[in-house]
């Protein structure tokens, strides 16, 4: 399993990785140290583990920028409930 090449788009907003030809994001938003994962689209053809690989790598990288974050979207909420390890991400006070 290999690490994924995650691009920051800021000009759209999402991070962004290449799959299958096909493009995975999560789109965000930034308000002050917080970022808001609003949306998740993975392609149809990805395999079983790349949704869980993708976000991982996701939260790493919004570690390092050391910032917190707010999921939205369900399936992020699911996942972080799933890996209870992220939830120092989170901003003090929010409960997902």
């Amino acid at each position: 399993m290999s690490a994924l090449s995650i691009n920051d788009n800021n000009f759209l907003r999402q991070f962004e990785v290449e799959i299958n030809g096909n493009l995975a994001k999560v789109e965000y938003a930034l308000q002050e140290r917080k970022i808001f994962l609003t949306k998740i689209i993975i392609p149809k053809d990805a395999d079983n583990d790349f949704k869980d690989r993708f976000l991982t790598e996701i939260f790493e990288i919004i570690k390092e920028k050391k910032l917190r974050m707010m999921p939205t979207d369900l399936e992020i909420k699911k996942f972080i409930k799933s890996h209870r390890k992220y939830m120092d991400l989170l901003p003090g006070g929010v409960r997902i």
